[in-house]
């Protein structure tokens, strides 16, 4: 072989190199606000980011943390964020409103929300002579719920600052909460108290949503698609190995504690949170279940019966999901 065939070979493969080396295309930026600090209720979107799996799916993701001064939907419909961790109720506000925010999957195939009461109440159906401490914003979510079950009286409610004193000061006090953190906390002072969940009495609502906008949906279905894929993949893997999540969640919120952390774990495998009383796909919904919603948010007049509740959701991008917790 000549000089000048080994030069044009030499230079060949050279070029070819970076060429071969290279993806396919360029990753596509998505970015994901949560509604709270990391915590293990958000841990299978940092697997997947832990894990490379959104690499792996072409997308550069950006997992964010919301908190108790951010209006996620605010930021979503302003385009400064491509999805946000929602919640039934907000989309349907929304979508009474005319606004364009779609859910296209679920977390929880409940809402995490529930009372936390002291050891000598016995379920939900347990209070009526109790006084039960919620936030404002629950006199428009599952309050009306609760008085309809059970035929509570707002004059039950007192206000829920988020602060835990006043329940561990009065026996007689109820108050909302999510198992895996108000719960833990009881336990970290001593306080024998138990929890139910509201949905497990029939609370309808999904929980820990992605929520995006119309145009998003429109213009980038595929990055969409492959977003929820590589999320229900890593909450998989979170549920079976969390080391390599907790580790960013850690990092993203340095107060949270690996107590707090395996807590929060066990009550979700506890609930079987993700993947229903059925072992669902993580991740997947049903129309029937938005209906049911609907159904309760029109009966407790928290929404105009004559809005199109089928604009809250789509379940184009979670009929072909296959991750599962067994």
């Amino acid at each position: 072989m000549s000089a000048a065939t080994l030069l044009r070979s030499a230079l060949a493969a050279a070029l070819a190199a970076p060429l071969l080396a290279a993806p396919a295309g360029a990753a596509e930026k998505f970015s994901y606000l949560t509604s709270w600090f990391a915590q293990a209720e958000h841990g299978g979107f940092y697997e997947a980011q832990a894990e490379g799996l959104y690499g792996k799916a072409g997308i550069d993701a950006d997992i964010r943390q919301g908190g108790p001064q951010v209006n996620a939907m605010q930021l979503l419909l302003a385009g400064q964020v491509d999805a946000v961790m929602g919640y039934d109720f907000q989309v349907l506000n929304a979508v009474e409103k005319g606004l364009p925010a779609v859910t296209v999957a679920t977390t929880f195939q409940y809402d995490l929300q529930g009372l936390m009461t002291h050891a000598d109440v016995k379920g939900l159906g347990d209070l009526k002579d109790k006084t039960v401490l919620i936030a404002s914003s629950s006199h428009t979510t599952f309050w009306p719920w609760l008085k309809a079950k059970y035929g509570y009286t707002d004059a039950q409610t007192k206000a829920y600052t988020f602060n835990l004193q006043p329940f561990f000061a009065d026996p007689n006090a109820a108050q909302q909460a999510y198992p895996s953190s108000e719960p833990f906390q009881a336990q970290e002072k001593g306080v024998p108290a138990n929890f139910y969940l509201m949905a497990a009495d029939g609370y309808p609502p999904y929980g820990s949503t992605i929520v995006v906008t119309r145009k998003t949906l429109e213009e980038r279905p595929q990055v969409v698609r492959a977003f929820i894929k590589a999320s229900m993949q890593g909450w998989r893997d979170y549920m079976k190995d969390p080391a390599p999540g907790n580790a960013l969640i850690k990092a993203a919120n340095p107060k949270m504690g690996d107590a707090q952390i395996a807590f929060g774990i066990a009550k979700l495998r506890e609930l079987h949170a993700l993947d229903g009383k059925n072992g669902v796909p993580i991740g997947a919904m049903t129309e029937a279940r938005w209906k049911a919603t609907d159904d309760y948010m029109v009966g407790a007049g928290l929404l105009k019966p004559e809005v199109d509740w089928h604009k809250a959701f789509t379940t184009e991008f979670v009929g072909d999901l296959d991750a599962r917790l067994n």
